[in-house]
């Protein structure tokens, strides 16, 4: 399994998209109970929250309710986890990927990453998009 985003991956047929929304014309598989809600995007978003609030809630809503074995076997080892960031930004991509590896003891890493440290929302410039 491994981490994307649309821009590098979107024609990966191992791609699954894990994000609210999906860019239009978008075919492939989406995986929607590990996408954050709208409200949780929105707060983010306007400053209302700031990272660590949006990582505690993040997994308060959405991976607490979730079990870790489900979710890989559904996604299956070889899928390539999309949603909207760069590679670096801050994400929740990340954030699954951080729990896969936290609770099931497997690699996830970014397509093409060679392990470079992932961005923090405090490094963001110019307010770049969740």
């Amino acid at each position: 399994m491994q981490t994307s985003n649309f821009s590098r991956s979107g024609a990966d047929p191992r791609a699954v998209a894990i994000s609210r929304a999906q860019p239009k014309g978008w075919t492939g598989r989406v995986y929607e109970p590990l996408a954050p809600s709208w409200r949780l995007l929105a707060e983010a978003l306007s400053g209302e929250i700031d990272e660590d609030e949006y990582i505690q809630r993040y997994r308060a809503e959405v991976l607490s309710k979730l079990d870790p074995r489900e979710v890989y076997a559904d996604l299956g080892e070889d899928a390539v986890l999309l949603c909207w960031e760069m590679a670096g930004a801050f994400c929740h991509r990340r954030l699954v990927a951080e729990w896969l590896e936290e609770e099931l003891g497997v690699s996830v890493p970014e397509v093409g990453a060679g392990g470079e440290r992932q961005a923090r929302l405090g490094d963001w410039e110019n307010g770049e998009s969740w």
